[in-house]
Parts: C-alpha cells; sequence; structure tokens
C-alpha cells in the first residue's frame, strides 16, 4: 500500500439477512469464529480507519472494538448507503483519507490483498473507482471508493433512488480486479444456512 494515501474502510453490515432468517447474519459461527471475526482479521490490515456500518443497537457489536455507524440515509437502502455512510463518516472524522474500501460482512475467505491490487491497478488505470470480481464475475460490494464521489452518491441515493450498486458504477470508469474462484472463490458469501454449511467444508481447505 502507498504509504502516501489513507484508505478508510466500512465493513457493510447494515441488511436485514432475510434468507439466513433474519438478525445479525454476521455473527453466525463458522468454525469458532463469528463470520465478523474472520472479515476483520483480513481487512484490518489493510486499512487505516475501519467502521462497521450496521443498523440498530450498537451494543451488540461491542467486542470488536470498531465505530458502529447507522445508515446516513433511511430506508434499508442496501448496500450503496453502507457505501455512502462510509464516505460521509470518512469526510467528517478522517478529512485527509483520499479513498473508501468497502467489504461485506458474511465473505470469510476474504483476500488480504484486496485493497493493494484495487488501488494499484485503479492508478494504472486511470480509474475513477474499483471493484472487484472473481472467474470473471462482478463482486460490486467489494470495492474502492473515493471521497470526493460523496456527494454525487448522495444524489443518486436521495433523488435519483438508486439502489443497484452497477447501474451508479456505470456512470465512470470503473476498474474491474479479478481473482481466481478456484480452488476457493475468495468472495464467496454466506446468504443461508446451506453456504454456512458449505463454507465449513471449505474452512479446512485453507489451513
Amino acid at each position: 500500500m502507498n504509504d502516501k494515501i489513507e484508505i478508510g474502510g466500512v465493513l457493510l453490515a447494515g441488511g436485514k439477512s432475510r434468507r439466513m432468517g433474519g438478525g445479525d447474519k454476521c455473527l453466525q459461527l463458522l468454525a469458532g469464529r463469528t463470520l465478523l471475526e474472520r472479515v476483520i482479521a483480513s481487512v484490518k490490515p489493510q486499512v487505516e480507519h475501519l467502521i462497521l456500518n450496521a443498523n440498530g443497537n450498537p451494543s451488540r457489536f461491542k467486542k470488536y472494538g470498531l465505530p458502529v455507524v447507522n445508515d446516513v440515509v433511511g430506508g434499508f437502502s442496501g448496500p450503496l448507503a453502507g457505501i455512502l455512510t462510509g464516505l460521509e463518516w470518512l469526510k467528517s472524522n478522517h478529512p485527509n483519507c483520499n479513498w473508501l474500501a468497502s467489504f461485506a460482512c458474511d465473505a470469510p475467505f476474504l483476500p488480504t490483498d484486496m485493497v493493494s491490487r484495487m488501488l494499484s491497478d485503479t492508478k494504472v488505470k486511470k480509474g475513477a473507482l474499483c471493484c472487484a470480481s472473481s472467474g470473471g464475475r462482478n463482486q460490486p460490494v467489494f470495492g474502492l471508493w473515493p471521497v470526493n464521489l460523496a456527494s454525487a452518491l448522495r444524489e443518486a441515493l436521495v433523488r435519483e433512488n438508486i439502489r443497484k450498486v452497477d447501474l451508479w458504477t456505470q456512470q465512470y470508469n470503473l476498474v474491474k480486479v479479478d481473482w481466481p474462484a478456484h480452488p476457493i472463490d475468495p468472495f464467496f458469501n454466506v446468504n443461508t444456512k446451506e453456504d454456512l454449511i458449505r463454507a465449513e467444508k471449505l474452512i479446512g481447505t485453507t489451513s
């Protein structure tokens, strides 16, 4: 990571987890550790500042020692609302921060080089922003976002009612950084109980 560029991170946990039966999906246990604990271990070394975007009572996340920030726009507006939350939090709390990296909290196998690869490719290709892909499939919630686009994103969410990440990013020069999906897709996400069982089977292959 370039020491001259300050990067913040937001962990996205603001959804309703309907397919998991509700509640905080990120607090599900996987081989004795919560999904959130595993994600934090992967991403915290990659950024200078890290917050958790989650709605409701923040005390349930107290043991993780991170600032917990509610969506800055109402209505459970999806991952773009979490990204906007991270961007505006950085503007208020760390105005020297240039970029925000976003991570879903249900992806226990995240690459430890995600941010550095994204930053490098974005600079080389002169991109406006960046997202991950794996095996050629886009993973839009895992991205790198310039803080100076916060106002444009708020406009898109509040006035244009845009909710899909891909719909917003298509307006910009988006760089995509691809990771191999085998033997394990690093962006494999746990949406259901069945996914959790599958992740349990995969976890041993990473040891």
